[in-house]
């Protein structure tokens, strides 16, 4: 498994027009939260204690939940590219297990997914230390590269599974496309999760990814959170981190870390299985 996925990662890095595309969610952003998201997130905070510092970690924490999704998309198009050119399905009458195909697929993802998330890591503290914030701590810089191992494994199964359909370089364009787009509101970069409709706010909260955020968010806001509602009531407190996705709700129960820990783990599992039940029923 390991030596497909090493051979999966040298086709992926070999084309570095993939490798860019991978990584533009992240320069578009970044692009767009500095012309002109900051300045209308911020405004009317002006008169709040480090409210550009909560609102750049609040948009940096997001973009890496957002990073891993699109990066371990990008390296699955080595899987399409197979496809189309016959590879896979000689690697189907090899002594190989489905679930080594699989897995060679889905280490490779994973570990761009990682690497590029990480770079994405990089730059958001350096965007947030260069317009004034505060670096994260040592402990948190480690929760922080935890979480991006564990969002990177999820995304990475779940687009292993989703890849699974895809069977010509036009319809993965396409999808590319589209969960770029879509996964910047399902993760709540672009608007608070609090000024979406209902139905749409069920969705998030149910979209494994969105819980990366949630995760990320609670470790990188931690500091801007608590300078900025420094003897605020908790009430107050409460109601932002439930406006802005920081914390989710469901029915009268706050939705706790472990919970959103366990949504990783169990989606990581389930699209894992459900990719190789799909790669066998293709190699039927």
């Amino acid at each position: 498994m390991i030596a497909f996925a090493q051979r999966n990662l040298k086709v992926f890095f070999r084309d570095r027009a993939s490798v860019f595309f991978s990584l533009l969610a992240v320069f578009i952003v970044l692009g767009l939260y500095a012309a002109f998201l900051r300045s209308t997130l911020t405004r009317g905070l002006e008169h709040i204690p480090g409210a550009e510092f909560l609102m750049d970690s609040w948009t940096m924490a997001g973009l890496l939940a957002v990073t891993s999704l699109t990066t371990t998309l990008g390296a699955a198009g080595v899987l399409v590219d197979d496809k189309v050119k016959g590879i896979a399905k000689d690697f189907r009458c090899a002594p190989l297990k489905r679930s080594t195909i699989v897995g060679g697929y889905l280490l490779a993802s994973v570990a761009v997914g990682i690497v590029l998330t990480t770079l994405a890591f990089v730059l958001s503290q350096v965007f947030i230390w260069a317009n004034g914030g505060k670096l994260l701590t040592l402990a948190a810089v480690l929760k922080t590269l935890g979480l991006i191992v564990l969002s990177s494994v999820t995304s990475g199964a779940f687009i292993s599974f989703l890849v699974s359909f895809i069977k010509t370089p036009n319809a993965f364009a396409v999808a590319s496309t589209v969960i770029g787009t879509l996964s910047g509101f399902l993760t709540g970069i672009y608007v608070p999760i609090s000024m979406l409709p209902s139905g749409i706010q069920t969705a998030v909260k149910l979209f494994p990814i969105s819980h990366a955020a949630v995760l990320f968010r609670q470790v990188m806001m931690e500091v801007p959170l608590a300078e900025t509602f420094a003897g605020a009531p908790e009430a107050v407190l409460t109601s932002f981190q439930e406006d802005f996705g920081i914390m989710f709700r469901f029915g009268d129960a706050i939705f706790s870390a472990a919970g959103s820990v366990a949504v990783l783990v169990g989606a990581t599992f389930v699209f894992f299985l459900l990719a190789v039940w799909r790669m066998l029923k293709e190699g039927k």
